[in-house]
């Protein structure tokens, strides 16, 4: 495999999966092209049938050639939420139920070298990322195990995993082995407190008047990596790690450090949009990387994500995925006033039918069978977490630009 191709395919996922871009510009120099989608989809989920947006998005190409080899490029990409508000909460909070008609998803700028790789600074997939993409090609259910949309299902900018903020990345190549690996560069301070529909003054008040189920989270640098190997011409290993660390004062003046820790591996076997087979399967145990479904940090858990699907020669795509982010019980960390019997168990199975009317044209429905245990003696709460993770079918055409 030369590492021209290798190269190529990891440089796509720094957009998004699946994405493709139209050319409105080319001299002997410059290039300027552009890239998104639209997701319209009629959604039936707790209760309600609602037509929603489904992440769909716009971006900017830029790429320069310059002297000895070298090239310089940008990107820039906003959600585009050209539907209206939803009460549904169903998958990413930060895509799915964003009010703003725009909003950033992406926006870094960088240089890169056949030879000695590339060097990005800005708004960007983490490196995390390149392990468990795979599997995070579904349209409507995905990517909820594999510690990539962190707190509570948001777009993972604040520790690097998902589209990370503030993050300088370098990529490269040698062979069947490709790597990645960045620090972000940024200085986060908010509150926390154990409330749904809280604002941060609010929190900030609380904390202030030393309440224990407030906290003040100092959040900074963060570090992460990965490695992919081309095992055979389909099929591809990868792991990776990223790590953090939250400073943590409590109301009651109490102070703890906590590490934020995800390592995994991931196996790709296939190619998603080609016909035929597609399998891709990740892991990851992961300390104090993410938050239940009401806000609230967990200690431990263990991830697991899957992905099965099969193109047909008359552009049928069926597909079946598993996804799995286990913490057991006592999975909060303390003083929280939390119950050490609360059950945090997130599993689902997602089934769908997609029909690629071209390969920018795309038919679909898809379903989601919850098997999720968030057992609890406070009936409210457990009603709480269980409200996002109901059942749920939905229809939908993806037109890409």
């Amino acid at each position: 495999m030369k590492k021209t191709l290798i190269a190529a395919a990891i440089t796509a996922i720094a957009i998004a999966p699946g994405a493709s871009a139209i050319e409105v510009y080319k001299d002997s120099k410059n290039a300027v092209a552009i890239g998104g989608f639209v997701d319209a989809r009629v959604i039936h989920t707790q209760d309600t049938t609602e037509v929603v947006n489904g992440a769909s998005r716009i971006n900017f190409d830029f790429s320069r050639q310059l002297k000895d080899g070298w090239r310089a490029f940008a990107m820039l990409e906003w959600g585009v939420n050209p539907f209206g508000s939803s009460e549904i909460v169903y998958n990413n909070k930060f895509e799915s139920v964003q009010e703003e008609f725009f909003y950033n998803r992406l926006g870094y700028a960088g240089i890169a070298h056949d030879q000695y790789g590339s060097l990005t600074i800005g708004k960007q997939w983490g490196a995390w990322y390149d392990v468990v993409y795979s599997t995070n090609l579904g349209f409507v259910w995905d990517g909820n195990a594999a510690g990539v949309y962190t707190f509570n299902k948001d777009d993972g900018a604040i520790n690097g995993t998902g589209r990370g903020d503030k993050v300088v990345q370098y990529r490269n190549a040698f062979g069947d082995i490709s790597f990645a690996v960045q620090v972000q560069l940024k200085n986060s301070s908010f509150y926390t407190c154990d409330a749904e529909n809280i604002s941060q003054q609010d929190c900030e008040l609380l904390w202030q008047g030393g309440a224990a189920d407030a906290q003040q989270v100092d959040f900074n640098y963060t570090y992460g990596g990965s490695v992919s190997y081309q095992l055979a011409e389909q099929l591809t290993l990868s792991a990776g790690i990223n790590r953090g660390e939250f400073d943590v004062l409590y109301g009651t003046g109490e102070q703890i450090t906590a590490v934020d820790l995800i390592y995994g591996v991931g196996l790709t076997y296939g190619n998603f949009d080609a016909e035929g087979l597609y399998v891709a399967v990740n892991a990851n145990k992961n300390e104090n990387h993410d938050t239940d479904n009401i806000g609230r940090l967990i200690r431990d858990a263990y991830g697991l994500e899957s992905l099965m699907s099969y193109r047909f020669d008359n552009d049928f795509r069926v597909l079946l995925s598993y996804n799995l982010l286990n913490a057991g019980d006592d999975y909060v960390i303390q003083p929280n006033n939390t119950d050490p019997d609360d059950v945090f168990k997130r599993q689902f199975v997602v089934m769908g039918l997609h029909y690629i009317w071209d390969k920018d044209t795309v038919l679909y429905i898809e379903g989601r069978k919850d098997f999720s245990d968030f057992s609890s003696a406070d009936a409210a709460q457990e009603a709480r977490m269980s409200v996002s993770e109901d059942d749920g079918i939905a229809i939908g055409i993806r037109y890409t630009l």
